[in-house]
């Protein structure tokens, strides 16, 4: 049996979630999986209508890890387990040593949660669990080097890069209304993501406004939702680029494949803000599963997603003439239409099927 231990799940939303999710499902094709996960928002429904053994754990969360520490520690000591994957160095702090020792166990880093200054507190806490671990796995180089620079143990980390099983298919009903939103736009660009000060939103928004000039037909979907979305709203109608942006907070799943098919170009240039990185960028896969070219940031883990020059390319988010200028390089000549391609081949080696295997040596 698989247990993973993990604070995010859906039906929450975040790329943590998702990756605790594909795991725990690409596990069951290799045996049982047992989830311990904090519950949220409408988590029996998803539970109920899920194929995994998901236990949930409620109540305040200052009380919460220590319930859910004691559930995990009751249910090891008395089941044989092949394999323990933990979401976060939180997740492991208050397990039983006694009972790891017993199982090959896993902890997951990303890049913020690990971002704490060395001689802190949180920093020597976060230190003392991963101690426990027997691998701990980053999601990209650059959270690897982040690790070792906050002091865990190097030669125990591993990179295994998140994985994804896109592309699903699209329903006619969902492609029918994605060229409607799009219309004969060019060219058609979007992102999906949380609207946070990470993602650079604003500055996205103000290089539309400049491409204007040059591509009077274009066309920006933004799907998302988060704590910079009224300051968003209130840039677009400030530029008055309301024609040009199109919002939508929540939207299905197969309508947002669907507008992100009927795209042109992927673009989420992130960057740091305070010690908020970007680790990854599964955004960028997924993207390029449906054969689009992506543009990232430069900061972080987003040049493991991206091949620059090669998927796409990566750019500097802080600034909005690099931001321009690359989107301008990817539309001359079709360069979009090339790398999409090859982002679309590249994206096959972060299937899923793939990536667990990567786990499975390591046991």
């Amino acid at each position: 049996m698989f247990v993973i231990i993990t604070r995010n799940f859906p039906p929450d939303i975040g790329g943590i979630q998702s990756l605790m999710e594909g795991l725990s499902k690409s596990l069951t094709k290799h045996g049982p999986v047992k989830v311990f996960a904090d519950e949220c928002p409408n988590s029996n429904d998803y539970d109920q209508n899920s194929n995994l053994e998901i236990q949930r754990v409620g109540g305040f969360k200052i009380f919460r890890k220590f319930r859910k520490a004691y559930a995990v520690n009751q249910f090891l000591k008395t089941n044989k387990v092949k394999a323990i994957f933990f979401d976060h160095w939180k997740s492991i702090e208050y397990i039983n040593r006694e009972y790891l020792n017993k199982n090959s166990n896993f902890c997951l880093i990303h890049s913020k949660e690990i971002n704490h200054p060395i001689g802190s507190a949180l920093n020597s806490r976060m230190n003392k669990a991963f101690k426990k671990a027997n691998f701990i796995v980053a999601n990209s180089n650059y959270t690897k080097k982040l690790g070792i620079s906050m002091g865990l143990e190097e030669e125990k980390i591993n990179i295994i890069h998140p994985g994804t099983n896109y592309p699903v298919e699209i329903h006619d009903k969902s492609v029918s209304k994605a060229k409607d939103i799009f219309g004969s736009a060019f060219p058609k660009i979007i992102t999906i993501s949380r609207l946070d000060k990470r993602k650079s939103h604003q500055n996205i928004f103000m290089t539309i406004k400049n491409l204007i000039p040059t591509y009077p037909d274009i066309k920006y979907v933004c799907i998302g939702d988060g704590d910079e979305k009224s300051n968003l709203e209130s840039l677009r109608k400030q530029l008055n680029i309301e024609k040009q942006i199109i919002f939508l907070s929540k939207t299905e799943e197969n309508l947002k494949i669907a507008l992100l098919n009927e795209s042109d170009l992927f673009l989420m240039p992130s960057v740091v803000y305070k010690k908020s990185v970007e680790g990854f960028g599964i955004s960028f896969i997924e993207a390029g599963s449906y054969g689009k070219a992506s543009i990232g940031g430069k900061d972080g883990g987003q040049a493991d997603a991206i091949e620059d020059g090669k998927t796409g390319y990566l750019c500097d988010g802080n600034d909005l003439n690099s931001i321009y200028e690359t989107v301008l390089k990817i539309f001359q000549n079709n360069q979009y239409k090339v790398l999409g391609l090859q982002a679309k081949e590249f994206s096959k080696k972060f299937k899923w099927k793939n990536i667990i295997k990567q786990y499975l040596n390591l046991i």
